[in-house]
């Protein structure tokens, strides 16, 4: 491709300075109408340039030879007196309209290649932070897993309850969550990152709810969901959800309720976590997406955890060619998460409500 355009370049500058030799035999010839060749000389001069912005040193010998040629020419008509001696003054002006549009020109390619070097280096740093997270991710998880076998079998041994061997093995399992997110969110550029399939959105959701009904005491609720099939990765959106459920766990009381729904926006699915809990503080609602953002740095470690995991639910929105958002209002938080490719059941798509009630 190179080598096409550096031909292509080559062809324009033959072709102008055949062109120009035209004019200046033709501003020779017709001394009385050399005005005009004169200026197509100018003129194709500078959309010469604009196609291809010579170095300094060829700048200045093609700027040289052009005044140096429709000068004299311009010089000897005038001793002739076919030419005024004020048209004499043409040849500066030109010449220093051409120096200004060389200055801008050089000075938006200088800006172009700073900007082209900017998004190389970004870039490349976005990969390295990528490649850093799945190689660190990969080489702890060796060595947590040797730890908990450590523990289990310390455990198994003492043939008694132990807290401080409980507490180990929690705060490693803690640790293997965040791995596991953080690998997650190092191949989320991948094509591969999400395999869709048709989804009976009811019977996930619903499935989604019951797993969580049963390990968790909240005011789990089952809101309207829209009938119909999600062309979407499962267990991404398995992992998608779980992620906006824990967080509504995390903000709420067992009193409080946590409610899952679904409905039908044009072609699109958006399904919604509502929670009772304190809601986002003013101005939140785009920055908790954000890798290792949490809402308030002041929550302590076991409410806020790593700030991965509504990273993940963008990653995930984003792959199926989605969106995710937040918004609190009158108490609560809800999360939406919106796809493409819904297709309804019905015309308009039928609704339904359950609910779920957990003993606290």
């Amino acid at each position: 491709m190179a080598g096409i355009a550096s031909l292509r370049h080559r062809a324009i500058e033959v072709a102008w300075f055949a062109f120009a030799g035209a004019n200046l035999v033709a501003m020779e010839l017709w001394p009385n109408w050399e005005t005009i060749p004169f200026h197509f000389i100018w003129i194709s001069l500078t959309l010469v340039y604009g196609f291809r912005i010579w170095a300094p040193r060829p700048t200045g010998i093609v700027l040289g030879l052009v005044i140096a040629g429709t000068g004299s020419l311009i010089l000897s008509d005038a001793f002739s007196g076919s030419q005024l001696w004020g048209e004499l003054f043409e040849v500066p002006l030109m010449a220093a309209m051409f120096l200004a549009m060389v200055w801008h020109a050089r000075r938006r390619q200088d800006a172009v290649r700073r900007l082209e070097r900017e998004v190389a280096e970004r870039a490349e740093l976005l990969s390295q932070q990528k490649r850093f997270l799945h190689d660190v991710s990969h080489e702890l998880r060796t060595p947590v897993t040797i730890a908990r076998g450590h523990l289990e079998v310390l455990r198994r041994l003492n043939g008694k309850p132990a807290q401080e061997i409980e507490v180990a093995l929690d705060e490693l399992g803690r640790i293997e969550h965040i791995l596991e997110r953080l690998l997650l969110l190092a191949k989320s550029k991948q094509p591969d990152f999400v395999a869709p399939e048709e989804v009976d959105v009811q019977a996930f959701l619903e499935d989604v709810l019951v797993r969580w009904s049963g390990t968790v005491p909240r005011g789990w609720r089952l809101g309207e969901v829209a009938a119909g099939t999600l062309h979407a990765d499962p267990e991404a959106l398995r992992i998608a959800l779980d992620a906006l459920l824990d967080n509504a766990v995390k903000y709420t009381e067992p009193p409080d309720a946590i409610e899952l729904s679904a409905r039908r926006s044009g072609h699109d699915l958006v399904i919604e976590v509502s929670d009772e809990g304190q809601g986002l503080p003013p101005g939140e609602t785009e920055r908790i997406f954000e890798r290792f953002a949490r809402a308030d740095s002041a929550r302590s470690r076991a409410e806020g955890g790593a700030g991965l995991g509504l990273a993940i639910v963008d990653a995930i929105a984003k792959a199926h060619g989605g969106t995710c958002s937040a918004h609190s209002g009158g108490g609560g938080t809800v999360f939406s998460l919106r796809f493409p490719e819904f297709a309804a059941a019905g015309a308009v798509g039928s609704a339904r409500r359950a609910g779920l009630a957990v003993p606290s």
